[in-house]
């Protein structure tokens, strides 16, 4: 890889899409052909999750609230330790997809999700925010997305109705196109191979030229 298409050593990059989309494979994949540390989703310490899958409207407001507060930890972590990151899931996702497609659907109520969008924008949304250097989006057709949540086998995933998945893939949708926080590299899941060294240096290349253009742009 020449060295006009090198990804600073001090990059947070972040994978961001939809459940079932493959964000953990292509993050583990990339750490490892960059020489990067992983941040990944920990999904079996959250003490909400299962309970929010058997009980949205209960549970919605306490697990963006917890959300929110491991994955402002771990963004501040990942500054203190001088970057070099590849991400697994944006915190830009919980706002702008799962707590307001809980605010629309009513299970999540209008005082909760005023009250979580305030403190997400008073955290998040700032110049002191370490925003990532580029966001990579992993995006496909709905079939191919429940294929791969079968496949994975989370017992409460599967058991979840069809049309949870049908509703958040069409807001990740609304979302990506409305997305402005930091650079974004989209990729469509059917043309890369996440176990293929080419496919990944494509994918390095075009996330290096990204970065280089907008740190120029910045002056950093």
């Amino acid at each position: 890889m020449s060295h006009e298409l090198r990804i600073p050593q001090d990059a947070l990059i972040t994978v961001a899409g939809t459940v079932g989309v493959g964000k953990s494979t292509l993050t583990t994949a990339l750490a490892s052909r960059l020489g990067f540390r992983t941040s990944l989703e920990k999904v079996d310490t959250n003490p909400y999750l299962e309970k929010f899958y058997h009980d949205f409207e209960r549970w919605s407001f306490h697990l963006q609230i917890y959300f929110l507060a491991e994955r402002f930890k771990e963004q501040k972590a990942i500054v203190e330790a001088g970057g070099g990151y590849v991400q697994d899931r944006s915190i830009y996702e919980d706002t702008g997809i799962f707590a307001k497609m809980h605010a629309d659907q009513g299970t999540m109520s209008k005082t909760d999700y005023e009250t979580y969008t305030s403190l997400f924008e008073a955290m998040v949304m700032t110049p002191y925010f370490p925003h990532p250097d580029v966001l990579i989006y992993l995006e496909g057709n709905l079939t191919s997305i429940l294929n791969r949540i079968q496949l994975r086998g989370r017992e409460m995933e599967i058991q979840t109705d069809v049309s949870y998945w049908e509703h958040m893939h069409e807001r990740y949708a609304n979302w990506i196109n409305e997305f402005s926080a930091c650079p974004v590299l989209r990729l469509n899941i059917d043309d890369y191979d996440a176990t293929d060294e080419a496919s990944l240096d494509k994918i390095i290349r075009q996330a290096a030229e990204i970065i280089q253009t907008s740190r120029a742009q910045r002056g950093k």
